[in-house]
């Protein structure tokens, strides 16, 4: 017998590519184009590195209390994490530990079976439609959790609140998860129903719309006992996760709501002229309410588009997975970097 057959192995998530040359046009991992808020950039010149040597506060005070302030909620509803990706693991392993399975859709956010191996929670996916649409119906069932991404990823697709209700109010003796990183553009999100069900957790992050993918913030939302056995299994494994300049940074990036509105708004303008175009050059998707475009072509394979964009050091991504290996993920760029784009397709389609 072998140490190793005591180790936990697991097949870790993939990330998008992260290109080293700064030449590249990356449209592969739904960042933000834009930079941060301006207030952020002065927070981090203000920032005082003397509190670099103390402990942070292990309640992220200050930023909980500007996201109370955002969204019309009390402190005790808010728990925030090192991305949404931290919340997101923490709350499979405080929630889901029932032997019934998890539910989740097939094709969605890949870290989702990540989690549930590494944790040992049983799950079972459920099919997308074939436009590549959550049934709802599906999630009506004994199970012993859900979680959806709302929108959808990698397809951009949006379930209807009231569907996301309908989930929530059958599954009241499980907690349901809604993923909510992309909702900013576009997107009706669930959190309203928190103060109506308190099975309910929806959880989001400043990786895309507040354009801080670098800096790590995620938050999740809830009723007060929901978040208190999230805070009880985080403060059990770290207690001190962000630190005090995360603090000080996700704080000022909500202050400045104005500029919060600019950037998704170009966004989300850019998105729709990119559709219009992919339209032109022959591509299909659906009605994309994120940052991204999940699009095939009718006559070129998703591997050909994929390999001549990489040689003209433009990025997307192909997932190579059963159903959507012909589709490309494109994420919104700048106005510049969309029309990189297209010109590039317009030189493959007419080859």
């Amino acid at each position: 017998m072998s140490w190793e057959d005591n180790v936990r192995k697991v097949i870790p998530y993939t990330p998008g590519e992260q290109p080293k040359s700064r030449k590249v046009i990356k449209l592969n991992t739904n960042e933000n184009p834009y930079p941060p808020s301006p207030l952020v950039e002065k927070a981090i010149k203000d920032f005082d590195a003397g509190l670099l040597r103390k402990y942070p506060d292990t309640q992220a005070t200050e930023l909980v209390n500007e996201l109370a302030k955002t969204y019309g909620l009390k402190s005790e509803n808010i728990f925030t994490g090192i991305g949404s990706d931290d919340v997101l693991a923490l709350s499979f392993l405080t929630f889901f530990n029932s032997q019934k399975p998890v539910l989740f859709p097939d094709i969605t956010y890949s870290f989702y079976d990540v989690w549930a191996e590494l944790y040992r929670i049983p799950y079972e996916t459920q099919a997308l439609d074939s436009d590549f649409r959550i049934v709802s119906a599906d999630y009506l069932r004994d199970n012993g959790g859900v979680v959806i991404a709302n929108p959808n990823a990698p397809t951009g697709e949006e379930l209807p609140l009231t569907e996301i209700e309908k989930i929530v109010r059958f599954n009241k003796d499980r907690v349901v998860i809604v993923d909510e990183a992309y909702v900013d553009f576009g997107a009706e999100s669930a959190l309203p129903l928190i103060e109506k069900y308190d099975n309910l957790l929806v959880v989001q992050t400043f990786s895309k719309s507040r354009a801080l993918a670098g800096i790590r913030i995620g938050c999740a939302f809830g009723q007060k006992k929901l978040i208190g056995f999230l805070k009880d299994v985080k403060f059990s494994f770290n207690s001190y996760t962000l630190n005090p300049l995360t603090i000080a940074v996700g704080a000022a990036a909500l202050r400045d709501d104005a500029y919060f509105k600019e950037i998704t708004a170009k966004t989300v303008a850019t998105r729709e002229r990119m559709k219009k175009e992919l339209k032109r050059l022959g591509f299909s998707f659906g009605d994309s309410k994120t940052n991204f475009v999940f699009a095939r072509h009718e006559r070129l394979s998703a591997t050909e588009i994929f390999q001549y964009l990489r040689e003209k050091e433009i990025y997307v991504r192909h997932f190579k997975q059963a159903r959507i290996d012909n589709y490309l993920r494109i994420s919104v760029g700048t106005e510049e970097e969309t029309d990189c784009l297209i010109r590039a397709l317009e030189e493959l389609v007419s080859c």
